[in-house]
């Protein structure tokens, strides 16, 4: 589904307790990395959770603006006990997020399945 917010279209889906929100290319508007935080925190509002997961295969660059806005919509989502995470990050935004000790805030994983299960993993049979 895509959802509008404040001129800006992500894809979202509703999973049990999670929402999961591709975010677009940001590099036609320059303002909307400084709005991004403020977004998506209205998203999470709309859809009564805290819950997020955020796909940024779409984004070329972690810039410092838009980490700026993922330290503030982190810290606001955990002020209501929630949880953030990324997924599919390219290996050179990861290394961004190494580089600004950012890794154990803002934990990465290859796809939404991973991002949803974080380090839990369902048993495998014997």
């Amino acid at each position: 589904m895509l959802a509008t917010v404040a001129d800006c279209q992500f894809d979202v889906e509703r999973g049990p307790d999670w929402l999961l929100v591709k975010v677009p290319k940001l590099d036609a508007d320059p303002a909307a990395p400084r709005q991004l935080a403020e977004r998506l925190w209205d998203l999470l509002q709309q859809h009564f959770t805290y819950r997020l997961v955020l796909e940024l295969d779409q984004i070329a660059v972690l810039s410092s603006t838009l980490i700026a806005q993922l330290i503030q919509l982190s810290t606001r989502i955990r002020e209501h006990d929630g949880v953030l995470r990324l997924c599919g990050l390219s290996p050179y935004n990861r290394h961004v997020l190494h580089t600004c000790a950012l890794e154990d805030r803002f934990p990465a994983y290859d796809s939404r399945e991973e991002a949803v299960m974080g380090s839990c993993h369902p048993r495998q049979p014997r």
